[in-house]
Protein backbone atom coordinates (compact mmCIF):
# COMPACT_ATOMS: atom_id res chain seq x y z
CA UNK A 1 0.00 0.00 0.00
CA UNK A 2 1.32 3.52 -0.29
CA UNK A 3 1.29 5.19 3.01
CA UNK A 4 2.52 9.15 3.55
CA UNK A 5 5.46 8.84 5.92
CA UNK A 6 7.36 11.41 8.04
CA UNK A 7 10.54 10.58 8.03
CA UNK A 8 11.58 13.22 10.40
CA UNK A 9 10.99 16.60 11.06
CA UNK A 10 10.98 18.92 8.11
CA UNK A 11 10.68 15.73 5.66
CA UNK A 12 7.35 13.85 4.19
CA UNK A 13 7.54 11.18 1.73
CA UNK A 14 4.82 8.75 0.18
CA UNK A 15 6.26 5.34 0.19
CA UNK A 16 5.41 1.84 -0.48
CA UNK A 17 4.30 0.11 2.85
CA UNK A 18 3.80 -3.52 3.26
CA UNK A 19 -0.49 -3.99 3.63
CA UNK A 20 -0.76 -4.53 7.89
CA UNK A 21 -1.38 -7.99 8.50
CA UNK A 22 -4.30 -7.22 11.61
CA UNK A 23 -4.95 -9.53 15.01
CA UNK A 24 -7.66 -11.44 14.06
CA UNK A 25 -9.72 -9.34 17.12
CA UNK A 26 -9.32 -6.05 14.54
CA UNK A 27 -10.60 -4.97 11.64
CA UNK A 28 -9.22 -4.10 8.38
CA UNK A 29 -10.21 -0.94 7.02
CA UNK A 30 -9.65 1.29 3.84
CA UNK A 31 -9.10 5.35 5.03
CA UNK A 32 -10.81 7.17 2.78
CA UNK A 33 -10.76 10.73 4.53
CA UNK A 34 -8.03 12.48 6.72
CA UNK A 35 -8.08 15.54 8.39
CA UNK A 36 -5.24 17.23 8.84
CA UNK A 37 -4.72 18.69 12.29
CA UNK A 38 -2.74 21.14 14.52
CA UNK A 39 -0.90 18.20 16.11
CA UNK A 40 0.24 16.67 12.29
CA UNK A 41 1.48 20.23 11.93
CA UNK A 42 3.46 19.59 14.85
CA UNK A 43 4.72 16.37 14.28
CA UNK A 44 5.96 17.94 10.82
CA UNK A 45 7.75 20.53 12.64
CA UNK A 46 8.81 18.64 15.31
CA UNK A 47 7.50 20.31 18.08
CA UNK A 48 4.85 17.62 19.41
CA UNK A 49 5.68 16.02 22.71
CA UNK A 50 4.89 12.55 22.66
CA UNK A 51 6.16 11.04 18.92
CA UNK A 52 8.95 9.54 17.30
CA UNK A 53 9.82 9.05 13.99
CA UNK A 54 9.68 7.56 11.21
CA UNK A 55 5.70 8.56 11.57
CA UNK A 56 2.08 7.45 9.67
CA UNK A 57 0.24 10.67 10.78
CA UNK A 58 -3.24 10.91 10.29
CA UNK A 59 -6.04 10.41 13.37
CA UNK A 60 -9.12 12.31 12.04
CA UNK A 61 -10.15 9.49 10.22
CA UNK A 62 -13.57 8.44 7.85
CA UNK A 63 -13.18 4.51 6.44
CA UNK A 64 -14.72 2.14 4.84
CA UNK A 65 -14.64 -1.60 6.35
CA UNK A 66 -12.42 -3.80 3.98
CA UNK A 67 -13.25 -6.74 6.76
CA UNK A 68 -13.78 -6.90 9.95
CA UNK A 69 -14.40 -9.85 12.66
CA UNK A 70 -17.23 -12.73 13.08
CA UNK A 71 -19.65 -11.79 15.19
CA UNK A 72 -18.89 -7.96 15.49
CA UNK A 73 -21.86 -6.91 13.69
CA UNK A 74 -19.71 -4.88 10.80
CA UNK A 75 -19.22 -5.54 6.91
CA UNK A 76 -17.51 -5.13 3.82
CA UNK A 77 -17.91 -1.69 2.42
CA UNK A 78 -19.84 0.39 5.75
CA UNK A 79 -18.37 3.61 6.51
CA UNK A 80 -17.59 4.56 10.21
CA UNK A 81 -15.44 7.70 11.58
CA UNK A 82 -12.41 5.99 13.75
CA UNK A 83 -11.98 6.79 17.82
CA UNK A 84 -8.57 6.85 16.95
CA UNK A 85 -7.56 6.85 20.89
CA UNK A 86 -6.49 2.81 22.12
CA UNK A 87 -6.49 2.66 25.51
CA UNK A 88 -5.74 -0.46 27.36
CA UNK A 89 -9.58 -0.77 29.36
CA UNK A 90 -7.64 -1.79 32.76
CA UNK A 91 -5.87 1.35 34.31
CA UNK A 92 -6.70 4.11 36.75
CA UNK A 93 -8.45 6.42 34.31
CA UNK A 94 -9.75 3.89 32.18
CA UNK A 95 -11.61 1.96 35.40
CA UNK A 96 -12.57 5.52 36.15
CA UNK A 97 -14.60 5.77 32.13
CA UNK A 98 -11.80 8.06 30.95
CA UNK A 99 -10.01 5.94 28.41
CA UNK A 100 -9.27 9.64 26.74
CA UNK A 101 -6.42 10.15 29.24
CA UNK A 102 -5.72 5.84 29.59
CA UNK A 103 -1.93 5.69 30.86
CA UNK A 104 -0.89 3.33 28.11
CA UNK A 105 -3.14 5.08 25.54
CA UNK A 106 -2.10 4.81 22.06
CA UNK A 107 -3.39 7.66 19.64
CA UNK A 108 -3.38 6.82 15.92
CA UNK A 109 -0.82 8.52 13.79
CA UNK A 110 1.03 9.78 16.96
CA UNK A 111 1.88 7.11 19.23
CA UNK A 112 1.09 4.13 16.59
CA UNK A 113 0.99 5.08 12.56
CA UNK A 114 -2.64 6.05 11.53
CA UNK A 115 -4.73 6.50 8.59
CA UNK A 116 -3.02 8.45 5.61
CA UNK A 117 -2.42 4.92 3.62
CA UNK A 118 -4.18 2.58 2.04
CA UNK A 119 -5.22 -0.26 4.62
CA UNK A 120 -5.31 0.74 8.74
CA UNK A 121 -5.99 -1.65 11.35
CA UNK A 122 -8.24 -1.56 14.26
CA UNK A 123 -10.62 -2.15 17.07
CA UNK A 124 -14.11 -2.95 15.84
CA UNK A 125 -14.63 -1.08 19.31
CA UNK A 126 -13.51 1.95 17.96
CA UNK A 127 -15.05 2.19 14.92
CA UNK A 128 -17.84 5.02 15.26
CA UNK A 129 -21.28 4.82 13.27
CA UNK A 130 -22.10 7.61 11.37
CA UNK A 131 -25.26 6.83 9.49
CA UNK A 132 -26.86 9.32 7.68
CA UNK A 133 -23.50 11.32 7.32
CA UNK A 134 -21.14 12.09 4.02
CA UNK A 135 -17.53 10.78 4.74
CA UNK A 136 -16.42 14.49 4.71
CA UNK A 137 -18.81 14.86 7.86
CA UNK A 138 -17.58 11.92 9.62
CA UNK A 139 -13.48 13.01 8.45
CA UNK A 140 -14.11 15.96 11.10
CA UNK A 141 -16.12 14.59 14.09
CA UNK A 142 -12.82 13.48 15.67
CA UNK A 143 -11.44 17.22 15.78
CA UNK A 144 -14.68 18.68 16.91
CA UNK A 145 -15.18 15.60 19.93
CA UNK A 146 -12.37 17.41 21.11
CA UNK A 147 -13.89 20.90 21.45
CA UNK A 148 -17.39 19.10 22.92
CA UNK A 149 -15.50 16.82 25.33
CA UNK A 150 -13.24 20.39 26.73
CA UNK A 151 -17.03 22.13 26.96
CA UNK A 152 -18.03 18.87 28.85
CA UNK A 153 -14.82 19.03 31.28
CA UNK A 154 -15.96 23.31 31.70
CA UNK A 155 -19.97 22.62 32.49
CA UNK A 156 -20.66 25.70 30.04
CA UNK A 157 -24.14 26.23 30.74
CA UNK A 158 -26.29 29.49 29.73
CA UNK A 159 -25.29 31.41 32.43
CA UNK A 160 -21.30 31.92 31.09
CA UNK A 161 -19.03 34.29 29.30
CA UNK A 162 -16.66 32.08 27.43
CA UNK A 163 -13.48 33.48 26.14
CA UNK A 164 -12.02 30.96 23.56
CA UNK A 165 -8.07 31.95 22.85
CA UNK A 166 -6.62 30.48 19.52
CA UNK A 167 -9.36 29.52 16.38
CA UNK A 168 -7.54 26.95 15.15
CA UNK A 169 -10.11 23.76 14.20
CA UNK A 170 -9.85 22.87 18.20
CA UNK A 171 -10.42 26.14 19.22
CA UNK A 172 -13.60 26.66 16.24
CA UNK A 173 -14.99 23.30 17.89
CA UNK A 174 -14.60 24.72 21.18
CA UNK A 175 -16.21 27.97 20.33
CA UNK A 176 -19.32 25.97 18.51
CA UNK A 177 -20.09 23.31 21.59
CA UNK A 178 -19.79 26.22 23.66
CA UNK A 179 -22.40 28.31 21.75
CA UNK A 180 -24.47 25.09 21.18
CA UNK A 181 -24.40 25.06 25.41
CA UNK A 182 -26.04 28.37 25.96
CA UNK A 183 -22.90 30.21 26.99
CA UNK A 184 -22.39 33.54 25.17
CA UNK A 185 -19.40 33.02 23.19
CA UNK A 186 -16.33 35.31 22.06
CA UNK A 187 -12.89 34.15 20.46
CA UNK A 188 -9.60 35.99 20.41
CA UNK A 189 -6.96 35.26 18.13
CA UNK A 190 -3.50 36.84 17.41
CA UNK A 191 -4.56 36.92 13.47
CA UNK A 192 -7.57 39.14 14.01
CA UNK A 193 -8.95 37.98 10.43
CA UNK A 194 -9.23 34.09 11.03
CA UNK A 195 -10.86 35.06 14.84
CA UNK A 196 -13.11 37.15 12.80
CA UNK A 197 -13.79 34.51 9.99
CA UNK A 198 -15.15 31.59 12.78
CA UNK A 199 -16.81 34.64 14.54
CA UNK A 200 -18.63 34.59 11.06
CA UNK A 201 -19.25 30.76 10.45
CA UNK A 202 -20.29 30.16 14.20
CA UNK A 203 -22.38 33.44 15.27
CA UNK A 204 -20.10 33.95 18.08
CA UNK A 205 -18.13 37.65 18.85
CA UNK A 206 -14.48 38.25 17.33
CA UNK A 207 -12.26 40.08 19.73
CA UNK A 208 -9.47 42.12 17.77
CA UNK A 209 -5.92 41.42 18.40
CA UNK A 210 -4.84 44.30 16.45
CA UNK A 211 -6.93 47.12 18.92
CA UNK A 212 -8.05 47.86 22.33
CA UNK A 213 -8.21 44.28 23.20
CA UNK A 214 -8.68 44.56 26.89
CA UNK A 215 -11.24 46.96 26.49
CA UNK A 216 -12.37 44.91 23.96
CA UNK A 217 -12.51 41.79 26.68
CA UNK A 218 -14.15 44.05 29.87
CA UNK A 219 -16.84 45.33 27.79
CA UNK A 220 -17.73 41.59 26.68
CA UNK A 221 -18.13 41.12 30.47
CA UNK A 222 -18.74 43.93 32.18
CA UNK A 223 -14.94 44.40 33.35
CA UNK A 224 -15.99 40.85 35.50
CA UNK A 225 -14.14 38.89 33.28
CA UNK A 226 -14.93 35.61 32.10
CA UNK A 227 -16.52 32.99 33.56
CA UNK A 228 -15.11 30.15 31.69
CA UNK A 229 -11.91 30.64 29.58
CA UNK A 230 -10.48 27.79 27.03
CA UNK A 231 -6.97 28.06 25.60
CA UNK A 232 -6.68 26.19 21.83
CA UNK A 233 -3.69 28.22 21.18
CA UNK A 234 -0.41 25.99 21.75
CA UNK A 235 1.81 28.68 22.18
CA UNK A 236 2.67 28.58 26.09
CA UNK A 237 2.55 32.80 26.73
CA UNK A 238 -1.03 32.43 25.47
CA UNK A 239 -1.79 29.54 27.87
CA UNK A 240 0.10 31.69 31.07
CA UNK A 241 -2.25 35.10 29.62
CA UNK A 242 -4.96 33.11 29.79
CA UNK A 243 -5.29 33.29 33.97
CA UNK A 244 -5.96 36.93 33.54
CA UNK A 245 -9.36 36.63 31.63
CA UNK A 246 -10.85 34.55 33.89
CA UNK A 247 -13.32 36.08 36.65
CA UNK A 248 -13.44 35.56 40.09
CA UNK A 249 -14.65 32.04 40.79
CA UNK A 250 -14.05 31.30 36.74
CA UNK A 251 -13.05 28.06 35.29
CA UNK A 252 -9.75 27.99 32.90
CA UNK A 253 -9.27 25.14 30.28
CA UNK A 254 -5.90 24.13 28.55
CA UNK A 255 -6.70 22.05 26.01
CA UNK A 256 -3.35 23.12 24.16
CA UNK A 257 -0.38 20.65 25.00
CA UNK A 258 3.41 22.33 24.54
CA UNK A 259 6.40 21.01 25.57
CA UNK A 260 7.52 24.21 28.20
CA UNK A 261 6.35 24.67 31.85
CA UNK A 262 3.42 27.22 32.01
CA UNK A 263 3.50 29.29 35.09
CA UNK A 264 1.02 31.75 36.74
CA UNK A 265 1.00 34.09 39.49
CA UNK A 266 -0.16 31.83 42.92
CA UNK A 267 -1.62 34.84 44.73
CA UNK A 268 -4.17 35.74 41.58
CA UNK A 269 -4.77 32.14 41.35
CA UNK A 270 -5.80 31.58 45.04
CA UNK A 271 -7.50 35.24 44.96
CA UNK A 272 -10.12 34.76 41.76
CA UNK A 273 -10.04 30.69 43.64
CA UNK A 274 -9.99 29.63 39.68
CA UNK A 275 -10.36 26.05 38.62
CA UNK A 276 -7.84 24.38 36.12
CA UNK A 277 -8.99 21.76 34.39
CA UNK A 278 -6.71 19.67 31.39
CA UNK A 279 -8.53 18.38 28.63
CA UNK A 280 -7.22 15.64 26.95
CA UNK A 281 -8.51 13.84 23.69
CA UNK A 282 -12.61 12.71 23.84
CA UNK A 283 -14.81 10.19 25.14
CA UNK A 284 -17.10 7.96 23.16
CA UNK A 285 -20.32 10.11 24.81
CA UNK A 286 -18.13 13.25 22.84
CA UNK A 287 -17.93 11.54 19.40
CA UNK A 288 -21.70 10.87 20.10
CA UNK A 289 -22.69 14.31 20.94
CA UNK A 290 -20.60 15.58 17.68
CA UNK A 291 -22.48 13.23 15.29
CA UNK A 292 -25.76 14.39 16.98
CA UNK A 293 -25.15 18.05 16.54
CA UNK A 294 -24.12 17.15 12.72
CA UNK A 295 -27.54 15.25 12.14
CA UNK A 296 -29.69 18.25 13.43
CA UNK A 297 -27.69 20.55 10.97
CA UNK A 298 -25.79 22.14 13.85
CA UNK A 299 -22.53 22.13 11.99
CA UNK A 300 -21.30 23.85 9.13
CA UNK A 301 -18.78 21.30 7.58
CA UNK A 302 -19.09 22.20 4.19
CA UNK A 303 -17.84 25.54 5.16
CA UNK A 304 -15.03 24.41 7.85
CA UNK A 305 -13.42 22.08 5.11
CA UNK A 306 -11.36 25.01 2.83
CA UNK A 307 -8.58 22.69 1.47
CA UNK A 308 -8.02 19.45 -0.17
CA UNK A 309 -5.34 17.73 -1.43
CA UNK A 310 -4.14 13.68 -1.70
CA UNK A 311 -1.57 11.47 -0.50
CA UNK A 312 1.27 12.97 -3.11
CA UNK A 313 -0.16 16.46 -2.93
CA UNK A 314 0.25 16.40 0.66
CA UNK A 315 4.08 16.66 0.17
CA UNK A 316 3.78 20.11 -1.20
CA UNK A 317 0.74 21.19 0.97
CA UNK A 318 1.46 20.12 4.50
CA UNK A 319 4.97 22.05 4.24
CA UNK A 320 2.74 25.02 2.98
CA UNK A 321 -0.13 25.23 5.11
CA UNK A 322 2.10 25.00 8.16
CA UNK A 323 3.42 28.36 7.55
CA UNK A 324 0.86 29.89 5.33
CA UNK A 325 -2.73 29.37 6.76
CA UNK A 326 -4.58 32.31 5.42
CA UNK A 327 -8.41 31.22 4.87
CA UNK A 328 -7.48 27.68 6.15
CA UNK A 329 -9.83 26.07 8.46
CA UNK A 330 -9.74 22.50 7.64
CA UNK A 331 -7.45 20.50 5.10
CA UNK A 332 -8.81 17.46 4.07
CA UNK A 333 -6.65 14.47 2.29
CA UNK A 334 -8.55 12.58 -0.24
CA UNK A 335 -7.86 8.64 -0.41
CA UNK A 336 -9.08 6.46 -2.92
Amino acid sequence: MEALVCVEPGKLIVEKRPAPTPDPSYALVRPRRVGICGTDYHIFEGKHPFLLYPRIMGHELAVEVVHAPAGSGIGPGQSFAVNPYLSCGGCIACRRGKPNCCVRVSVLGVHQDGGMAGLLAVPPGNLIPIDGLSLDQAATVEFLAIGAHAVRRAAVTARDRVLVVGTGPIGLGVALFSRLSGGAVAVLDRETERARATAAILGVTPIAADGDRSHALDRFTSGEGFDVVFDATGNPGAMEKGFDYAAHGGRYVLVSVVKEQIRFMDPDFHRKELTLLGSRNATAEDFERVIEAMRQGSVPVDRLITHRTDLTGAVRDIPHWTNEKAGLIKAIVEIG
